[in-house]
């Protein structure tokens, strides 16, 4: 990221305008400003290293492939109507699969921030343990969740997190709770999607 750039403003800003969309109740999320909004949650991944590299592959691909089906596919749930008649929901590679994947991804990064904001100590493994078990353990086999635990040792601390993502850690606490606050009725709203479709998200 450029010198000076402040990410966290940048995802808690893109995700209140999301939150906004679906508190209307009026609108239907469009897909070119969610993946906008995910593709700025990018950045994160990288900062926690090599226990995460996985996720970040995993999480920036399927967020490319969101941001290619905008220019042809508007609102969310026109992308799941049409996947559903192209018979192709749970068929890897479609973008229903991805925005449940990318949904995983930003509610990762949801759990962690609340945990950071509850802890006191200078250590991030505690908090990305939690947020893994809870988020992307249940989907994964035995061998990444193995190499998942080990890179959980070469995570930043706390402060180096701040440091590389330019915030020091009361204006940081402020921007995590501003996207825990967002970000919970985004991803409501895409599993409500799913929900509604009797397509389940557990797959």
């Amino acid at each position: 990221m450029a010198e000076g750039e402040k990410p966290l403003v940048k995802i808690a800003v893109a995700f209140q305008d999301l939150a906004a969309t679906v508190k209307s109740e009026a609108l239907d999320v469009k897909v070119a400003p969610f993946s906008h909004a995910c593709s700025l949650v990018s950045p994160l991944f990288g900062c926690l290293g090599i226990a995460f590299k996985f996720a970040e592959m995993d999480y920036v691909a399927k967020v490319h492939d969101l941001a290619e089906a905008s220019k042809s596919i508007e609102t969310l749930p026109t992308l799941l109507v049409r996947d559903i008649e192209n018979d192709c929901v749970r068929t890897a590679g479609s973008h229903s699969r991805n925005l449940l994947r990318v949904k995983r991804g930003i509610d990762m990064v949801r759990v962690l921030f609340e945990q950071i904001v509850a802890s006191e100590g200078s250590s991030l493994k505690d908090p990305a343990s939690v947020a893994y078990a809870k988020v992307f353990a249940p989907h994964h086999g035995w061998a990444i969740r193995k190499a998942v635990a080990a890179g959980m040792y070469a995570l930043p601390s706390k402060a180096q997190l701040m440091k590389k993502l330019n915030e020091d850690e009361a204006s940081a606490r402020v921007q995590m709770q501003n996207y825990i606050v967002a970000s919970a009725p985004v991803i409501q709203y895409i599993d409500n999607l799913f929900l509604s479709k009797q397509l389940g998200i557990e797959w």
